[in-house]
């Protein structure tokens, strides 16, 4: 990929990653729960989580080489307030993959095979996780004054991240010393406390926002989706860590789980209101005119795609076959939405690349 390429690449891509990866996630739990359609979802899950890894690979080269061929541009983004959260997608997007290997994997490579790739996830996403967001946290510390205008749903992705964490280390518990399992709990609820309080502190900013100023404008629209992201993921690693407890807590391990459930049901039932909040809001968006498209649509998919596989997660725990149902009809929108989303991508992307092709030689 030539410089002014690079240049360009925008920091947001990886986001398809995630998007695609959480589809694949979705699929294979089998949404609706219907023994029939079993084979047909772990099939389409298993295409979702293959194609999430080719689109890692393929954004992957060019998003390190940027860092490297085009740092003052890198740099540039990092600290723009509106663009510089957006690289907390390359170590959710790596995240992603690490729980798409372990639920996923099996079926496509072996349990030795996924159980390796998905280790080797979370030593790279883990780190950078955290990093970002320290990183863009002192950036925003250090500026003198920040407008109200650059705030917005893409503050969310570095809590999200760390919430993510704990679906990479979790997997990896059976199967450990004990020693280790219960340092990889303990990192699993670090990393949910850091995500979820940051994602509360980031709430709070942002509801400021949106009562007391305007809208953001129409091409920051899918970023008020992303916070059905730390609510989705949040209530569901809160119950696999409860899960989980019980390698490590004995016979407390069932009044972990019990609480556990009321909490991720709570973070539930605000989701259901976030969603309806941001429907709303996307609606309002519209009637105003189409939305610009840029990589940040892909905000729309990973937040959807989280909050489906919570509901799915939590209708299963109550066993209320409802809440399953309502499961299965946000993961019939989660996939158009994402067939939309990638197929404008593509034509985006062609386009550009011939506008490029076009441009003048100096």
């Amino acid at each position: 990929m030539s410089k002014s390429r690079l240049e360009d690449f925008h920091p947001g891509w990886f986001g398809a990653v995630m998007g695609t990866g959480v589809v694949g996630i979705a699929a294979y739990l089998n949404p609706g729960h219907a023994a029939g359609t079993a084979g047909g979802f772990e099939w389409f899950g298993e295409l979702m989580t293959i194609t999430a890894a080719a689109l890692g690979i393929a954004l992957g080269v060019p998003y390190v080489a940027r860092w490297f061929r085009q740092p003052a541009a890198t740099r540039r983004d990092l600290h723009n307030p509106l663009t510089g959260a957006l690289y907390g997608t390359f170590p959710g997007g790596v995240l992603v993959l690490g729980a798409a290997a372990a639920l996923v994997g099996p079926s496509i490579v072996g349990v030795g095979t996924a159980r390796a790739l998905d280790a080797a996830f979370a030593w790279v996403g883990v780190p950078l996780a955290f990093a970002i967001s320290v990183i863009f946290a002192q950036l925003l510390f250090a500026r003198s004054e920040i407008d109200h205008e650059v705030i917005n749903g893409s503050w969310f992705i570095p809590p999200v991240v760390n919430i993510v964490v704990p679906m990479t280390l979790l997997p990896l518990i059976p199967g450990s010393s004990p020693a280790t399992a219960r340092l990889l709990l303990l990192a699993s609820y670090g990393f949910w406390g850091m995500g979820f309080f940051l994602f509360v502190v980031v709430l709070a900013t942002l509801h400021h926002r949106l009562v007391n100023h305007p809208l953001p404008h129409a091409g920051l629209a899918s970023t008020l989706w992303i916070p059905l992201g730390p609510l989705g993921v949040g209530a569901l690693t809160l119950m696999k860590m409860a899960d989980a407890s019980g390698a490590v807590f004995g016979a407390s391990g069932s009044s972990i789980q019990q609480l556990s459930l009321v909490a991720a049901s709570a973070m539930w039932g605000f989701g259901i209101w976030w969603l309806t909040i941001a429907i709303a809001t996307l609606v309002r968006y519209l009637s105003q005119g189409p939305l610009p498209y840029g990589p940040g649509w892909w905000a729309f998919i990973f937040p959807l795609g989280a909050f489906t596989v919570a509901d799915l997660s939590v209708a299963r725990a109550w066993q209320t076959g409802l809440i399953e149902w309502f499961g299965f009809g946000l993961f019939v929108l989660l996939v158009l939405s994402w067939l939309v989303v990638a197929v404008t991508s593509v034509k985006f992307v062609v386009a550009k690349g011939r506008r490029h092709d076009a441009a003048p030689r100096s």
